[in-house]
């Protein structure tokens, strides 16, 4: 009762603005003023409805998007004061109707559709599509939907419930199939999938690979990797003692999970002066005890732990090296958090699919690649980039396949 009151509190905030800043600051443009109106009217299933409709991940980017710097910091209220906390009516409003969602697929149209890798981009495209009548199949190389969702987003910030929830209601229920531990480009190729009937193939599968740190040590038996840890943060043993080299949003959440984990001591390094990491994300992991070192470049990892270089930052930002400053922190394991590359398992098997230099796959805004009938989006295509971006993105491509597809059938009829 008391999270409705506190809700209905930020809600009767809202000044409702003819021109509402908050929702330019939203990259998926949430009609937040309607939807706010909508709860302060009793009609709550309408709220839900209006946020699902316009983002099928709305749950999830209730909690996990970057608000500071999208619809709360472009809330009017927020340049003399709090903003609306429009995070906490978002997650209230759709967590609440989405136990009430029962509608069952579209009637199919009979067109089959493929969706590789079912993060942020497969599933709000295969959500999309089943909207639309088409047979969607979507293959996931790990065990479980929801790609770094569920794999590189600690349970604190986003619990796996709230996945689970997205499997059963949005794609069982819409009658989306799930081949999961399937890796395309291993035993199943791009080539089988439209040898079959599939009409389309959408690719998103994400950026897996971690980026090295390329200094000696980088294989020692304690030192991991970020997007590894997250994984699975149970199997490892880290020690009372960790240190983490980055200082982004992944790095707060590797930083908080260790504590969360039983280490006693961590510390993040950063290149520069400043964090990377969201504001929020970093007063967070502060809060929890983690501590930074800032200027601090590694250059070797040994046994007993990691040799530091200092860096001079100038005011244009610029980093010199301190010679014979090399200094050795003892640590029990180091984490390595520098972002992640693509794996390019499917651009290695599939002729006709081009890549960037970093193993990107080449798209253009509407997801279309070098192939006809292939499409990308997500990180795949764009890198690292936040959750709401990706489906934002998505909305578009979805919209492209649709068009592809149709036209197609046209041409043959």
């Amino acid at each position: 009762m008391n999270m409705a009151l506190h809700v209905m509190d930020e809600a009767n905030r809202c000044l409702g603005c003819k021109n509402p800043q908050c929702q330019k600051g939203c990259p998926i443009n949430t009609p937040i003023p309607e939807v706010i109106k909508l709860l302060k009217a009793n009609k709550l299933d309408e709220a839900g409805w209006m946020l699902f409709e316009n983002n099928p991940l709305t749950t999830v980017c209730s909690l996990i998007c970057n608000h500071e710097n999208q619809c709360e910091g472009h809330c009017i209220l927020g340049k003399k004061g709090a903003p609306v906390h429009f995070s906490v009516i978002e997650s209230y409003i759709s967590s609440t109707y989405a136990s009430k969602m029962t509608k069952g697929p579209a009637p199919s149209n009979g067109i089959k559709v493929a969706i590789v890798g079912s993060g942020p981009a497969g599933i709000t495209i295969a959500i999309l599509m089943a909207r639309m009548g088409y047979q969607v199949t979507i293959f996931e190389s790990k065990d479980k939907i929801g790609g770094i969702l569920r794999y590189g987003i600690p349970e604190f910030r986003l619990p796996k419930s709230v996945l689970d929830d997205i499997q059963y209601r949005h794609l069982e229920m819409k009658g989306i199939k799930i081949r999961p531990n399937t890796k395309i480009g291993a035993a199943i190729g791009l080539d089988d999938l439209f040898a079959d009937g599939y009409k389309a193939v959408f690719i998103g599968t994400g950026v897996w690979k971690p980026n090295r740190l390329r200094i000696k040590g980088e294989s020692f038996g304690n030192v991991h990797y970020a997007i590894n840890y997250l994984n699975n943060p149970d199997v490892y043993k880290l020690g009372e003692k960790v240190i983490v080299i980055g200082a982004g949003n992944a790095a707060m959440d590797v930083a908080r999970t260790a504590l969360r984990h039983g280490s006693r001591d961590v510390t993040c390094f950063s290149l520069t002066k400043k964090v990377v990491a969201s504001e929020h994300e970093f007063s967070y992991a502060t809060l929890e005890g983690v501590k930074f070192e800032y200027n601090k470049k590694p250059v070797e990892i040994t046994d007993e732990g990691v040799i530091f270089r200092d860096l001079l930052e100038a005011e244009d930002g610029t980093l010199t090296e301190v010679e014979g400053s090399d200094t050795l922190i003892a640590t029990d394991s180091v984490m390595i958090s520098i972002s992640q590359g693509p794996q390019n398992t499917i651009v290695n098997t599939t002729t006709g699919l081009k890549a960037t230099q970093k193993g990107l796959l080449e798209a253009d805004d509407c997801g279309r690649t070098s192939r006809p009938g292939v499409f990308a989006s997500g990180d795949v295509v764009n890198g690292a980039r936040t959750v709401v971006e990706a489906v934002a993105y998505s909305k578009k491509v979805a919209q492209a396949m649709h068009e592809y597809i149709q036209s197609n059938l046209a041409n043959k009829t």
